[in-house]
This record gives C-alpha cells, sequence and structure tokens, in this order.
C-alpha cells in the first residue's frame, strides 16, 4: 500500500496519517487505510454518476512505466477521432510531455502531476473533471501513472480498466502483480512487434500466468507503433460504448418514467384540491 512504498496520500485529503504514526501492531495504520479506500470509494461514486449522467464511457489505462499507454492512446486517437468525441486525463509524477502528445493529436488532455504520489486517486480525478466539458465528450481515457501496484488499490470512477504488459517486461508479471491483473477488465500484450527480437517473452506463458491467479479477463496481442492488432482493440472499444450507450438510454428512461409519474400525480393532487 502507498504508506509503505512512500508516495504520498492525496493531496486532496486531509489525513490524520500525518499526526498520528502507526503502532507496532499495524492496527493504527491499517485503520487509516481502511479510511482512506473508503472516503476514495466515496468520491469514486461520485465520479461514475457524473460520467454517467453524461454517457461517457472512461476507460483506465494501468501499466508499470514505458509500457507503451501514452503510444496506444496516441494510435487509438487516430482510429476513432472521427467516430468518437475524446478527452483524455494523464497522470504523472512531473511534466506535461504526455498530455502534449495527446494534444498533438488534436485531443483535449488534462495533466495530474502527482508529485511523489505513483497513482492517480479519485479526488484527483474530480478535479479533473471540472476542467473537461463532459456534455461533449464520448470516450474518457485514464492514463494513471506508470506502477503495477497501487493504482489498482484505488477506484478513479472509471468504468473499465485496461492493463498493459508490454514484451520487454517479461511474461510472468500477471503472478508477480496479480491484485494489478485481476482488477482488469482487458489485458493488452503491447509492444509485439518486439516478440521476434525477445524469444524469452512466450505469449502462451503469459497467458498461463493469468491462469494461474485465477483470472479470465481477455487477453489481446498489438503493436500500437507498427499499428498490428489494433482492429481487435477498437472492436472491444466499439462493444465497450455500445454498452455503455444502452446503460445510458436504460438510464435516461428510467429518470423519464419517473418525472412523468410525479407529473401524473401533481395532477391529480391538484385535480382533487
Amino acid at each position: 500500500m502507498c504508506q509503505m512504498c512512500g508516495c504520498s496520500l492525496p493531496a486532496a485529503e486531509n489525513h490524520s496519517a500525518t499526526s498520528h504514526p502507526p503502532h507496532d501492531d499495524g492496527h493504527e495504520q491499517l485503520t487509516v487505510l481502511t479510511n482512506l479506500l473508503a472516503r476514495n470509494d466515496e468520491a469514486a461514486a461520485h465520479n461514475r454518476a457524473h460520467l454517467d449522467m453524461h454517457g461517457v464511457l472512461a476507460i483506465n489505462f494501468m501499466s508499470s512505466p514505458g509500457a507503451g499507454k501514452t503510444s496506444l492512446l496516441e494510435a487509438t486517437i487516430r482510429r476513432l477521432r472521427t467516430q468518437y468525441r475524446i478527452s483524455v486525463v494523464e497522470g504523472d509524477l512531473a511534466t506535461e510531455n504526455d498530455a502534449q502528445r495527446i494534444r498533438a493529436q488534436g485531443v483535449p488532455a488534462i495533466q495530474i502531476t502527482t508529485g511523489n504520489a505513483c497513482h492517480l486517486d479519485a479526488s484527483m480525478l474530480h478535479g479533473a473533471l471540472h476542467d473537461i466539458r463532459l456534455a461533449d465528450v464520448d470516450l474518457l481515457f485514464i492514463e494513471n501513472v506508470g506502477n503495477l501496484v497501487c493504482p489498482a488499490s484505488f477506484d478513479l470512477g472509471q468504468h473499465r480498466n485496461v492493463v498493459l504488459l508490454s514484451v520487454p517486461e517479461g511474461d510472468d508479471k500477471p503472478e508477480k502483480y496479480p491484485v494489478m491483473f485481476r482488477a482488469a477488465e482487458l489485458v493488452l500484450i503491447t509492444k509485439s512487434e518486439l516478440l521476434e527480437h525477445i524469444p524469452e517473452f512466450d505469449v502462451q506463458r503469459a497467458r498461463g500466468s493469468l491462469q494461474k491467479i485465477a483470472s479470465a479477463v481477455p487477453v489481446l496481442e498489438l503493436s500500437a507503433r507498427r499499428e498490428i492488432g489494433m482492429d481487435a482493440w477498437i472492436d472491444w472499444l466499439h462493444a465497450e460504448k455500445r454498452a455503455n450507450d444502452r446503460r445510458f438510454a436504460a438510464r435516461e428512461q428510467v429518470i423519464h418514467e419517473h418525472a412523468h409519474a410525479l407529473g401524473v400525480a401533481a395532477e391529480a393532487r391538484t385535480g382533487a384540491d
């Protein structure tokens, strides 16, 4: 957890952890971290409700540093910018380098610099959402801080988690970082153009590593640089967007029916008077 790996607690929160160091038995620390996650979950639920109100599908990208998140976003935007209105939230400890790359694709990008925090949290995303006109967004991509540990523990309010596993990292990462890969709704094996140069990475072993942690998550191989295997990824996004649109339509129907019922009841009371 973040208290143990040395990153700061979310800046938007005023946590008692700073004035109450953990006891030797760890009970104090466990209480603080439990409260931290509970508050984060409340903020995440608020974010998700805000996104749902506008029918926005939010996808959270997680991976180790250098796995190709930004390159994949660039390639994805090139494929989809004429079909969907896209915005991106970038998370890094410092610099606006990745946000600038996204803006060069003609898409708005909000940069969150976390200082020494090794993950985004829901309060950080909430602040970024205030800088985005969600009524003009169909797809929101969130590029989390590069880290295979902490981001998996913090719900942001996203609808889907996509975890990238790049070929240079090795095929055993799911077993080494099970919390991250269990949180995934999709795993992308990225930089697949390097498979011929890195025989140590075996795709079947990577799939087997996922099976060993009891994950049945779908796995796709792709190369954003060469745009190989992108069709299956884009198809997955289209399917998720259609499903999200159906949820949005069903929600709007319920709201409409409720408003209609209230109107009928009000008319009945007026007639009775």
